[in-house]
């Protein structure tokens, strides 16, 4: 993930875009993909997976860029990348028993490293390590055991290849700079990007990073994205196209992503881009780093968490929550307990989330609300009174009741609304009344 951002003003911005679709013709979502989002927008929890051979080290998944470590050095790693814990199995089922409903991993992260045996290059999990397993395949075929779906986070930047465009990341690295070639590099990423969606079953969709690595460039860098993205969508008709670039979306993109904000925020400083109309998804950490960091213990507290789905749920949105497994293989056990303490919610109150749209009322300091059919949850998370004025306009209240007891809320009609009377000040980590 990207750890630290440029400022941009609007003009280079809609330069960069203009430069990077070219006049491709407008893209014309496939039946499947439509579909495929849809399912998306229901599923509101997918859980985010940063892990390669920069685990190794314990410091996260920029370490070989912020401690400017030699390239051909780092490569070194992989030949001790041994983690004898992994259990593709156990991590899936673990997952779906959070009640997330897909799965994004890393395939190659920024240091370039491959965590399937790709053939494009042996720098890879099978070839390079004494591990010699493929990662990725065992993954999708416990996901495909389990009925979770599969999408693959790809870096279009790379700190190990020499023939990578250098951007304004990894330039203290030792790589040579007589080397660069563009037409080599794009021609490797599309190999890749081949095998991935070939070889792996359905993929859900490619989650790209990294566009932002020429955000600085005196002359916009031409990534020619449509033609990459229309490749993705030949190999696999149903397969969605995301692009972590901090910008609104592109021409062929099918979700929109927020880093570290829900949509229409911007408190991290990388979403400041518009809100579409294309299906949302907001990625956060569950600690505070997105790769394992051995001194990192600051997990978010379950109430934490289910007030960042709830309140991306309320703003129609996804949250992929990250988890950065171990280098022995296994996901932290503080990251275990919390996809338990997040299944044990969603439980009871998953339905009231997942398969909803955003709600007819707006996002509140209070709270949220979200919308299924006729029914519209009124999620209350932080109130200190006994009573809450709910803004309804020009909508009927026929029945309010709470919707883990079922017991009947008391309501009032005013102008403008309903007024709810709750009876006392709710506690519970999210106290949702269901009104019909």
């Amino acid at each position: 993930m990207k750890t630290h951002q440029t400022l941009r003003i609007a003009a280079v911005a809609l330069l960069l875009s203009a430069t990077l679709m070219g006049k491709a013709q407008p893209y014309q979502p496939t039946p499947e993909v439509l579909a495929a989002r849809e399912t998306f927008q229901d599923d509101k929890l997918g859980i985010f997976i940063h892990w390669g051979i920069y685990s190794m080290l314990g410091n996260g998944e920029w370490v070989m860029n912020n401690r400017d470590i030699n390239y051909q050095e780092y490569t070194k790693l992989a030949s001790g990348f041994y983690p004898s814990r992994f259990d593709a199995d156990a991590w899936v089922r673990a997952i779906k028993a959070s009640g997330a409903k897909y799965i994004t991993i890393t395939s190659r992260h920024h240091d370039g490293f491959s965590m399937w045996g790709t053939h494009a290059s042996p720098y890879n999990v099978v070839d390079a390590t004494p591990f010699g397993r493929d990662v990725l395949k065992e993954m999708a075929e416990a996901c495909q055991r389990h009925g979770i779906r599969l999408h693959f986070y790809y870096s279009h930047l790379d700190w190990q290849r020499t023939d990578y465009p250098l951007g304004r990341t990894g330039r203290k690295l030792g790589r040579p700079t007589n080397q660069q070639d563009w037409t080599s590099y794009r021609q490797f990423m599309d190999r890749q990007l081949t095998e991935l969606l070939t070889n792996y079953g359905p993929i859900g969709a490619i989650w790209f990073d990294g566009v932002w690595d020429h955000d600085s460039d005196a002359q916009p860098f031409d990534w020619q994205l449509r033609s990459q993205y229309d490749l993705i969508h030949r190999l696999q008709p149903a397969c969605m196209v995301a692009n972590n670039h901090h910008l609104t979306p592109f021409e062929g993109e099918d979700i929109q992503i927020f880093e570290r904000d829900l949509p229409g925020e911007n408190k991290a400083g990388m979403s400041g881009q518009g809100v579409s109309p294309l299906p949302l998804e907001t990625c956060e950490t569950m600690n505070r780093t997105w790769g394992y960091n051995i001194c990192d213990n600051d997990y978010k507290s379950v109430s934490e968490i289910i007030h960042l789905l709830v309140r991306a749920a309320g703003k129609n949105a996804n949250l992929l929550l990250n988890i950065g497994p171990q280098p022995n293989g296994e996901l932290p056990a503080v990251a275990l307990q919390r996809l338990g303490e997040i299944g044990q919610w969603m439980s009871v109150y998953g339905p009231t989330v997942q398969g909803t749209r955003g709600g007819d009322v707006e996002p509140h300091e209070w709270g949220v609300s979200t919308r299924k059919g006729k029914k519209l949850f009124i999620h209350i998370l932080s109130l200190s009174d006994e009573s809450l004025f709910v803004p309804l306009k020009g909508m009927k209240v026929r029945s309010a009741v709470e919707y883990a007891s079922r017991r009947k809320i008391a309501f009032t009609r005013v102008d403008g609304g309903v007024v709810l009377h709750l009876g006392e000040v709710p506690t519970a980590i999210d106290f949702v009344v269901e009104l019909d």
